[in-house]
């Protein structure tokens, strides 16, 4: 880097930590308006930390230009972030103007975590199997399907109206159902989410193994190439772009059905955990199992998109 940029990429970590400073700040100074169940001291903990892992990952992303240019490019966001958690603070917390206790601040969050970890821990835990067992089942059936009614006519014939008809209906509809004839709820559940990542899956799977050019068939017959080989070998490898889209758009109706679910009758789950906090009127609770989920469905999602881009990293450079 020269002199230029590396003024600019100071700049951009100091303005990085600058919003979140000022939320700390502001949490520090301000006085409370009322007694409540606030942690401000643990508040400001996770203020720390967030400042520190920004410092810490800007020294890390100065290495190369590529991450320099996307640490920059994130910059104002961040910042606005931090105004943002200093606002909801003063407004929550400090002269409580949102309705109480329907929107606490983030400090009135904090209460939650450190009162009762180790119980969002657990229904975190339980709804996380939730998902991947029943994200698992629906996406390896739902490939499997999807090249079945994409290579063979007649199961096409059969199985495309089947998928139109269960494509339009929730998964929740078959809640009842699933209660009354798997032996668990759990396993209820895990029946509504692979149904509704299976239809997804096969849909775009089977899609994408119809749209396989026809030369591409050729070349592979050309090659020696039996029915097995064309299917895995030619096939399936130009279907995964559609296979990775479902999975994708799965991924969150697949959350979405496992909150629902959690909600109409599991013992456990982040789902059941808001349920049990609303009954008693303990909205930041509500508030530390969303703040949970959202932090969940982004690592599971960015966990996907390595996947995908791993998979598809023939796609680079062809496809813009």
């Amino acid at each position: 880097m020269n002199k230029k940029e590396k003024q600019k990429y100071f700049l951009s970590v100091v303005l990085t930590v600058t919003g979140f400073a000022l939320a700390a700040i502001g949490n520090a100074w301000i006085p409370t308006k009322a007694d409540a169940l606030h942690k401000n001291f643990e508040y400001r903990c996770v203020l720390y930390g967030i400042i520190t892992l920004y410092v810490l990952w800007g020294i890390y992303s100065a290495r190369t230009k590529m991450r320099r240019e996307k640490y920059i490019g994130a910059t104002k966001f961040r910042f606005v972030a931090g105004i943002l958690l200093l606002l909801w603070d003063v407004c929550g917390t400090k002269l409580q103007i949102l309705p109480q206790p329907f929107f606490p601040g983030p400090a009135g969050i904090m209460e939650a975590f450190v009162t009762e970890w180790d119980y969002i821990l657990q229904n975190t835990w339980y709804s996380l199997r939730l998902y991947l067992v029943g994200f698992s089942i629906g996406t390896i059936a739902g490939i499997i399907t999807g090249v079945l009614v994409g290579w063979f006519p007649k199961v096409r014939y059969w199985v495309s109206p089947v998928l139109k008809v269960l494509g339009v209906i929730p998964a929740v509809a078959w809640m009842p159902f699933a209660l009354t004839l798997l032996p668990t709820p759990f396993w209820a559940a895990v029946f509504l989410i692979a149904v509704v990542v299976w239809m997804l899956v096969a849909t775009l799977t089977a899609s994408g193994v119809e749209s396989t050019p026809k030369t591409q068939f050729e070349a592979g017959r050309i090659l020696g190439g039996n029915a097995r080989y064309l299917v895995f070998h030619v096939a399936l490898p130009h279907a995964l772009p559609q296979i990775f889209t479902g999975i994708t758009t799965a991924n969150g109706y697949a959350f979405t059905t496992l909150v629902m679910a959690e909600m109409m009758g599991q013992p456990g789950g982040l789902g059941y955990y808001i349920n049990a906090s609303k009954v008693w009127s303990a909205y930041y609770k509500v508030f530390a199992s969303i703040i949970v989920m959202a932090v969940l469905f982004s690592l599971i999602t960015n966990l996907i998109e390595l996947l995908q881009n791993y998979m598809l990293r023939w796609q680079k450079g062809v496809v813009k």
